[in-house]
Parts: C-alpha cells; structure tokens; sequence
C-alpha cells in the first residue's frame, strides 16, 4: 500500500466549489495523505482560500500556482507533480466532490503495474446552484435523496455512487485508453516518473487526458477499473472553449502514429527553480523546512 498519497486538485478561479472540494477532504477517514492545489493562474481569491483551508484540512496543503497563460492544465499538474512528496498520486478536478471513503478506497485498490481509473455523477446548472449557493454537501446525502434528484433529472445517473466487489473484473479493460479521464485517477508516482508526466504541448482544452493514458499502456502500466467504488460528484460548469481540440487532436493523432512513451514536454522540461527546495532529487520537489510543509510554490 502507498505510505503517502498526494491528492493533486487543479482549478482556475473557482473558489466556490474548490471550498466544497477541501471540505469533502477535510471529512476524509484516511488521513494518510497530502493535498496540492494545482491552479492554473487564478486570482488572489483562490490563494485566499487555500490559506483559509490550511488550519482546518487536517493534512499538509500547498498551492502550486503559475501564471494565467490560457488553458494550461498539463502544465499545472506537472507542476503540482514535482511539489509533491507522495509515492501515490490522485488527480482531481477541483469541482469533483467525493465522500469519506474516497482516499481509503483508493488506498485499497492502489497495486504496482496499475492505475485507477474512477467515474462521475453530474448535477445539473440548477442543483449545482443550490449546492453552491446553500453550501449542501451531496456527498452526504442518502440513497433516497439522490433518487428524488434522478427522478426529477438533476443527476446523470446513479451507478458511481453504488459499492460493488468487482474483485478480478476491475481489470476486463486493462489496455483501454478511450474513456478514462484525469478527474479520478490514480497511479504510482514512479509510474508517472517514467513517462514524464503530462505533455505540456497540449494547450487549451482537450485530449491530454488521452495522451497520458496512452504513454502509460505503452509503458507496461495497466489500467484498473474504480467504476462502483470510487466515483465521485461533478458540479456543473459552462462549456470550455473547444477551439484548440483540433490541433489536439493533431497531437493525439501523431502520438498514435508512434511508439513514443514520454511526454515531448514533461515534467523533465519545468525550470530547475522548481526543484529547488531543499532536499529535493532531481524532478521532485521537497518542502522547506521554513513552511512545514504547508508552503505554496509560485512558479
């Protein structure tokens, strides 16, 4: 099992629902783990927040910030990769809530030469307002709660909620990339070491999800199943910008073309600055002991 996992939060001024997010893991029964906000250049409101949460989460919490440059998620999450002290890796989106178990069930399905894949439930515009706006918390609710809001067509669907013991089932997909996504997943810190990380030449929204999964197959990683025992609650947002998708989609496509496992702008190519706490080895970074633990990185 992992000694530390580093839970690894992106967002981009979202203040609202990362403040659902750094509850929900606040609440968590393992408490084995660190959190890193990965934020993609938002304002002082976000770091605000994130210093507000830091005497209450209960765990180690950094902010890892850069620059609004556009869409630049590969970029943040590398960066948040190499702040973290972790040997296990959980990414999610900071608009993704998860009950209590959620850190203890990944912990039990973690397995060298595998990653977890997880699933999502999505409120509608309209529930998520409320969520927001009464500071509900779905991830508490019962069974006949989320039942009533499927009915009424507030909720996608109600299966990420379920448990089930899959056992041996849960790797029926161990080499599909298609359909796995980086708003729950979870894989071996040595595992995304040997692929680089993320491919910072994906920029704007789309396809570097895909891209990462497909380095990892080709790397030997295989895919494991989270479906019915890790999903978590996606609140709803509007639209991102679809404009880049194509050349993404370029990319993605020469990617397959290929037999290239790294990333063409990995972790290996962030500036040595962000290395360079004490301690730290080469790609990976250690805390200051002025922070303890709890500093933010500004690169």
């Amino acid at each position: 099992m992992p000694a530390l996992i580093s839970i690894i939060v992106s967002t981009y001024n979202r203040e609202d629902a990362l403040d659902l997010v750094l509850s929900a893991l606040s609440r968590q029964q393992d408490r084995g783990f660190e959190i890193l906000v990965a934020d993609d250049g938002s304002g002082s409101a976000t770091a605000a927040l994130v210093e507000g949460w830091r005497a209450r989460v209960g765990v180690a919490l950094r902010h890892v910030w850069q620059p609004d440059e556009g869409f630049r998620l590969a970029e943040i999450r590398n960066r948040a990769i190499r702040a973290s002290a972790g040997d296990y890796l959980i990414f999610l989106d900071g608009d993704c809530l998860m009950r209590a178990d959620f850190v203890a069930t990944h912990r039990r399905l973690a397995e060298h030469g595998w990653f977890v894949t997880g699933n999502r439930v999505l409120l509608s515009q309209m529930l998520t307002a409320s969520v927001l706006g009464e500071g509900l918390r779905p991830e508490c609710w019962s069974a006949p709660q989320w039942l009533r809001y499927r009915r009424n067509g507030e909720v996608n669907r109600l299966g990420p909620l379920f448990q089930l013991p899959l056992g041996p089932m849960r790797k029926l997909s161990s080499d599909r990339w298609r359909g796995a996504r980086a708003c729950n997943l979870a894989l071996w810190r040595s595992d995304i070491d040997r692929i680089d990380g993320f491919d910072a030449s994906f920029c704007g929204w789309g396809r570097e999800d895909s891209d990462l999964m497909i380095r990892l197959l080709r790397a030997g990683i295989r895919r494991k199943d989270g479906r019915f025992a890790t999903g978590v609650i996606h609140l709803w947002h509007p639209e991102a910008d679809r404009s880049p998708l194509a050349a993404n989609d370029a990319r993605l496509d020469a990617l397959l073309g290929s037999d290239r496992t790294r990333a063409q702008r990995g972790l290996s190519s962030l500036p040595d600055a962000v290395t360079a706490a004490a301690g730290g080895r080469p790609g990976r970074s250690a805390p200051s002991n002025d922070r303890a633990d709890h500093g933010d990185v500004r690169v």
